[in-house]
């Protein structure tokens, strides 16, 4: 794995899991609808940081013209390249948020979900994003939104150490401007909400939280964060 980057607790470690994650978060395509509402990506290049296994990917490639995928875990960087090698615009490259390997002004949509961008101490990658986004393009940063929805509330109580009004003065104080989203989780089993439950949350929490949802389905609040350049 590249020096200086950050594990991520979830996907590194509990790769299939985090597919069942992916498959059940925004089941009505809101934060999609979010992105558009502000900009278009058909024709043009895309950079998708922290992408992971590539699970976006093939989606931003049915329209745009070019997308670069970057990710430092080597592992997930082989599974990313493998679900999109049929993908002729589609390159996935090994790099870190605050090092991306790309040329200056070389994209016109970044986006970042869940990755590396939670606020206080990302300014390393916010400079990068300010190198390789062309002016007059637009990057996304998507992330958990803690002071609504159930989940939102579960967030609260395993990362107490994450100050929301803290999150949003922060980005707020760089330019960016929030869209909040209402996504939603939907799993297509009782066990499979369990196993994500349980890579989020230490196990203690986890139970405590299981034991007083029901069902499948967990509303979840997202803030969409967007900034032109």
């Amino acid at each position: 794995m590249l020096d200086g980057a950050i594990p991520s607790p979830n996907i590194w470690h509990h790769t299939a899991t985090y597919e069942l994650e992916n498959r059940a978060a925004d089941p009505h395509g809101l934060i999609l609808d979010a992105m558009h509402s502000v900009t278009d990506w058909a024709g043009r290049d895309l950079l998708d940081l922290g992408c992971g296994t590539g699970f976006h990917l093939p989606l931003w490639a049915g329209t745009a013209q070019r997308v670069v995928g970057i990710e430092p875990h080597p592992d997930l960087v082989g599974l990313a390249r493998r679900r999109t090698r049929r993908l002729e615009n589609v390159t996935v490259m090994s790099g870190l948020a605050e090092a991306i390997p790309l040329p200056d002004a070389s994209v016109d949509v970044a986006q970042a979900r869940w990755a590396y961008f939670f606020g206080p101490g990302c300014e390393p990658g916010l400079a990068e994003l300010d190198r390789v986004v062309r002016r007059g393009g637009t990057a996304f940063v998507i992330d958990n939104d803690a002071r609504r929805s159930t989940f939102g509330g579960w967030f609260r109580r395993g990362y107490p150490m994450i100050d929301p009004d803290e999150v949003e003065r922060f980005w707020s104080t760089h330019g960016w401007t929030r869209l909040a989203v209402d996504m939603g989780w939907r799993f297509e089993t009782r066990a499979d909400l369990e196993s994500v439950v349980r890579i989020e949350f230490t196990p203690a929490l986890a139970d405590e939280l299981l034991a007083a949802h029901e069902g499948t389905d967990v509303d979840y609040a997202v803030n969409v964060w967007w900034r032109r350049f």
